[in-house]
């Protein structure tokens, strides 16, 4: 037997190391799709006892595996096979500057320069990983490693690294924060991700408790505190923005998700309190009149007690309030009526509002698509942090069922009753929806709606379709944004042994997912289809806000 170190001993291959230094660092799961070189790997993690989970695309992998980062605290490590040392420069199999590649998307890129350190590689990815600013790392590991072995005793084992530290700000900075609070006429709180990922909802809440300041959550900082709270001011989200004098952003960031903090979505004298773990995010694109660098959490309590000194309530009967109310009636009832309409086909209103009635309160609620997921968000409630996952800061399409496996995976383990829901527009569905074998295979009960309209943002109705295809050529007269009329997606579940359901009417989409919900082993697909014309309801600003800077 081979030894890289020449001694006598027990022997350990380079797929064992990695996999107990895994284990060593609290990872519980793993994601992939294995192949040369990186099969042993899996193979060795399961025997230490992490889970592996193999997908069918390396996208769904990598969105599921970061989820499982977002939701357990210990985030994305990718670990990638790279052709033998021995080969570098020869045209190997596969041969790619991955390390170099990876240094411009993640915290950390490396690999390691011997078996021996691969323990000490694997703490330093996972430590600079969860400090800080949380990000991803890549570790980088030549075939050849991967069945080398080496003496057990020759290797550099490093115990687990120790929980991120946590950071406070400055008492002066805190002081005046609370000042500029205490002095506002139209404050709002922002609840951005970074709250929802510090644990910070039970010191979030108490702030809008004792202060009364109307609060706004980010999309996945919704159930931070509870959407039915009522501070929520979510259902005047453009009023609020447009009028707020001081703004608070609680682990939220100044980017296109809030408009950069810039006129015309913001006032152009509005005073910024900004709050982040990250010192080089203090002041992008707006001026702050107050920063707090540090642990959302741990600040925000130095903000309780700072506010226990110097009481602060904010009259739920100002002129603030008065017009944020009005604002949030009207809208509300804007949506109510679309949601209430009989015509058929539904609209996407319609959908959602027999959704909510039947959803469990507390379901973990994954999202993606265009209208579908903008119009979920608004229209299905989160009372619970941690339970909304969708594409986020980068909107990234296909995201959807990778995070539903691993929202399952990891509710499978810590919460057995909690149901992952997944709604998802076609177009997005079509990303990932190999992934629906991936679910039936390891008996995940994921309930997946589809919105369909036949196509991406919009669709053509079947008639429709058949009129536009007598002009020739589909490449040539089809609209780039259709997609196939009356497409049966939930065939693909039935495929595979899950249940799918093709629904038309209000009836029939609450039957299905009545029966989705109650059988609680068995995944399901529910093909909602909608008008293919079905839109938002007109917005006071587009979707987008161009930069003014």
């Amino acid at each position: 037997m081979a030894s890289g170190s020449g001694e006598e001993g027990e022997a350990v291959s380079g797929a064992q190391l990695i996999a107990e230094a895994l284990k060593a660092q609290k990872i519980e799961y793993m994601f992939g799709i294995v192949g040369i070189p990186v099969t042993e790997i899996a193979i060795a993690a399961q025997a230490v006892g992490i889970k592996y989970v193999g997908m069918r695309n390396e996208q769904s992998a990598c969105y599921a595996a970061s989820a499982v980062g977002y939701l357990t605290g210990r985030p994305l490590i990718v670990i990638g096979g790279s052709s033998d040392r021995n080969q570098e420069t020869m045209g190997a199999f596969q041969e790619f500057p991955q390390v170099e590649a990876g240094r411009l998307c993640n915290k950390l890129s490396v690999r390691p320069s011997s078996l021996h350190v691969i323990p000490a590689v694997i703490e330093k990815a996972v430590r600079t990983s969860i400090y800080g600013r949380p990000g991803s790392c890549y570790i980088d590991i030549p075939w050849d490693f991967v069945t080398l072995q080496v003496n057990k005793s020759s290797v550099k084992y490093v115990e687990c690294c120790l929980p991120p530290p946590i950071s406070v700000a400055e008492h002066s900075a805190v002081s005046k924060a609370v000042s500029i609070i205490a002095h506002s006429k139209q404050p709002l709180l922002i609840i951005g991700k970074g709250a929802a990922y510090s644990h910070a909802e039970n010191n979030i809440r108490k702030l809008v408790d004792l202060c009364g300041i109307p609060f706004l959550p980010t999309p996945m900082a919704k159930g931070v505190v509870p959407d039915n709270h009522p501070n929520c001011v979510a259902a005047a989200r453009s009023m609020a923005l447009q009028h707020a004098d001081v703004v608070i952003l609680l682990g939220a960031r100044l980017n296109w998700i809030l408009h950069f903090g810039l006129p015309p979505r913001f006032r152009q004298d509005v005073k910024v309190i900004q709050i982040d773990i990250c010192a080089e995010e203090l002041g992008n694109n707006v001026r702050p009149a107050a920063v707090l660098l540090g642990d959302l959490n741990a600040v925000t309590k130095q903000l309780l007690e700072e506010f226990s000194n110097r009481p602060l309530k904010y009259p739920s009967n100002s002129e603030w309030w008065k017009r944020l109310r009005e604002k949030i009636v009207t809208n509300e009832e804007r949506s109510k009526g679309l949601a209430l309409q009989k015509s058929l086909p539904m609209n996407y209103y319609t959908a959602f509002h027999h959704i909510r009635e039947l959803i469990p309160k507390d379901c973990i609620l994954v999202s993606e698509g265009a209208n579908t997921m903008d119009i979920g968000r608004t229209m299905l409630p989160n009372y619970y942090p941690r339970q909304r996952l969708d594409a986020g800061t980068f909107g990234t399409m296909g995201v959807g069922l990778g995070f539903a496996v691993a929202a399952a995976m990891v509710a499978k383990d810590r919460t057995p009753e909690k149901r992952v829901v997944c709604i998802e527009g076609d177009s997005a569905f079509g990303f990932s929806g190999m992934e629906v074998e991936t679910i039936c295979r390891y008996s995940l009960p994921i309930v997946i709606i589809i919105i369909n309209n036949n196509g991406i943002y919009t669709g053509l109705d079947a008639d429709a379709w058949k009129e536009v295809l007598k002009f020739g050529d589909p490449a040539t007269c089809v609209p780039p944004v259709s997609l196939l009329p009356n497409s049966h997606y939930e065939e693909i579940m039935s495929a595979f042994g899950g249940k799918g359901y093709f629904v038309k009417t209000p009836e029939e989409l609450q039957n299905a997912l009545k029966a989705s919900i109650a059988d609680k082993q068995t995944p399901s697909l529910i093909n909602v289809m909608i008008d293919p014309q079905s839109d938002r309801k007109k917005q006071e600003f587009p979707w987008l806000t161009r930069s003014n800077l």
